[in-house]
Parts: structure tokens; sequence; C-alpha cells
């Protein structure tokens, strides 16, 4: 996977989901709240800390994950 400057896995912090680096805001919790209709601007208003560059690194870790994630094809039994 790609390198993400922005995010950081780390089994000390948070349970080793990722985060946001230097917080303990997770990307999960950033695409909760984009999925909820959160625009970006009222994440970082619950985080002012945050960047607009920190919610987009969220949203592209995930697609890089789930672009490497393994695809298993289950075949209909005769």
């Amino acid at each position: 996977m790609k390198k993400h400057d922005r995010i950081q896995v780390n089994p000390d912090i948070m349970f080793g989901k990722p985060v946001i680096a230097g917080t303990r805001i997770t990307v999960e919790l950033i695409l909760r709240k984009l999925a909820a209709g959160m625009r970006a601007e009222e994440i970082i208003a619950d985080h002012p800390h945050l960047k607009v560059e920190d919610i987009l690194a969220a949203q592209e870790f995930a697609a890089d994950y789930l672009g490497e994630e393994e695809i298993v094809f289950a075949s209909k039994g005769k």
C-alpha cells in the first residue's frame, strides 16, 4: 500500500486503528461523519486542529486500503 504521511497506525494509539497523525481521531470517525452527510468544514469545526488535507487523506487511505483488499468469488453450488 502507498505511504500516507498524514495517517498513522500505531498499536499504542486507538488500539492500532488508523488515525490522523498526531491525533486520536480515527479514519473511521471521519468517514462515518462524511457518510452521515457532514461537510469537511463541519468536521473541522468539531475538530479545529484538523485540516481539509487530513479529511482528504482519510478518504484516500480508505480507498487505497479497499483497493488492496483481496476479493474472493463464491461459486454457486451445482
